[in-house]
């Protein structure tokens, strides 16, 4: 029987540790998780250098004698492959952006929400297996494909895979990986005021280089995404820390979207990626405006513009890389706008995910039998008719 996943819970509130057991006791029982406890991150610490066996830090940031960032800096220096989540009140986003940016994995918000940091514990565990999977898999790599397998588990342990829907909203993403591994990679963020975050997002490369780019661009977006309302100053930001230290010279294309559901304004920027579509009720499609922005990693000081439109009740969005438009067939063709518009006008579903499907369909129906040279990743928003 497999060992429960070892998580260190850092809090200084009494309470937390009684409630965390009661609320998680059923994996407890289950054998999965195993929970204990420190009050700072001095106790944290000092249990981290006498259990070697822990896997997870769950961590308050504001805490007597070290607080969460501090210990967020020396979690590596003990066990650099421990993952991290933090926890800290939903108004304290500058803290929680600089706790992204120092390595944490992910964050929840006080008051907690146990069904959330069940989700979060449990994308965060699924990672660390396939991390764990990876590291051990390179040391036995002996042809490309072993590797390509490793970067392909990595790409998929981090994308979201639950698209919680509003009142008068759902949105879907999905991605088909292509056996040459790329870097595209869809996120979503749940922003305050009820507003939600999209991005869509092709790191250059394959293999693993693509496949960790990829992650350190993922953290670097979720962490200046919080508390940040325009898109344009979060892709500079974004830019700025991927500049640093940019040995490989890798770059990413990234749009990112946010959405206000009682408005139905979608604000976005565009930093070198296609162009979204919005599909309108007659089923005619239209492209949202470039926004001149460049793909992030190449050139440091890069100012990234932003542009709002309004998505009108049953008007789709539909976010996509390249792997779409530039899919082949036997004949050599690509398969192009035109063809992705013609399948949005056959497809009147507000569905986001039959909406996602109908897409995939059309791809694999033009291509055939054509081996898929490049990852397929399409992410749509609907608005519901009549909100």
């Amino acid at each position: 029987m497999a060992q429960p996943f070892k998580i260190l819970v850092v809090d200084d509130e009494p309470d937390l540790e009684p409630l965390m057991l009661q609320r998680m006791r059923r994996h407890i029982r289950a054998g999965e998780y195993d929970f204990v406890f420190a009050h700072n991150g001095i106790e944290a610490l000092e249990r981290l250098q006498q259990e070697d066996d822990i896997d997870m830090v769950i961590s308050d940031i504001n805490m007597p004698q070290m607080d969460g960032l501090t210990l967020l800096e020396q979690i590596p220096k003990v066990d650099p492959n421990i993952r991290s989540v933090i926890i800290s009140a939903y108004g304290d986003m500058k803290n929680i952006r600089t706790a992204m940016n120092r390595g944490a994995f992910d964050f929840v918000t006080k008051p907690l929400d146990f069904d959330d940091l069940r989700i979060t514990i449990e994308r965060t565990v699924s990672h660390l297996v396939e991390w764990r999977d990876a590291l051990s898999s390179r040391d036995k790599l002996v042809v490309l494909q072993n590797e390509l397998d490793v970067a392909s588990k990595m790409q998929q342990s981090i994308l979201p895979t639950l698209f919680p829907a509003g009142p008068d909203y759902r949105y879907f993403a999905s991605m088909e990986p292509a056996r040459n591994v790329g870097g595209d990679f869809y996120d979503t963020l749940r922003l305050d005021e009820g507003r939600i975050g999209l991005a869509i997002a092709d790191v250059s490369g394959k293999g693993v280089p693509a496949a960790l780019f990829m992650m350190s661009s993922r953290t670097q977006l979720k962490g200046a995404a919080i508390g940040n309302h325009y898109p344009g100053a979060v892709l500079r930001e974004v830019n700025q820390l991927l500049c640093q230290d940019n040995d490989t010279m890798m770059f990413v294309t990234l749009v990112y979207v946010v959405y206000d559901p009682a408005s139905g304004e979608i604000t976005f920027a565009n930093g070198g990626h296609n162009q979204p579509l919005i599909r309108h009720t007659d089923g005619s499609s239209t492209l949202l405006p470039l926004t001149g922005g460049i793909a992030l990693g190449v050139a440091p000081d890069i100012d990234y513009d932003q542009e709002t439109v309004t998505l009108a009740p049953g008007e789709a969005l539909v976010l996509y890389t390249d792997g779409v438009t530039e899919a082949m067939n036997s004949a050599d063709e690509e398969f192009g706008l035109e063809r992705l518009c013609e399948v949005l006008t056959a497809t009147s579903s507000d569905d986001p995910r039959e909406v996602n499907q109908a897409i995939f369909d059309g791809v694999r129906a033009f291509a055939g039998g054509t081996p898929q040279s490049d990852d397929i990743t399409c992410l749509t928003l609907c608005r519901s008719r009549g909100s």
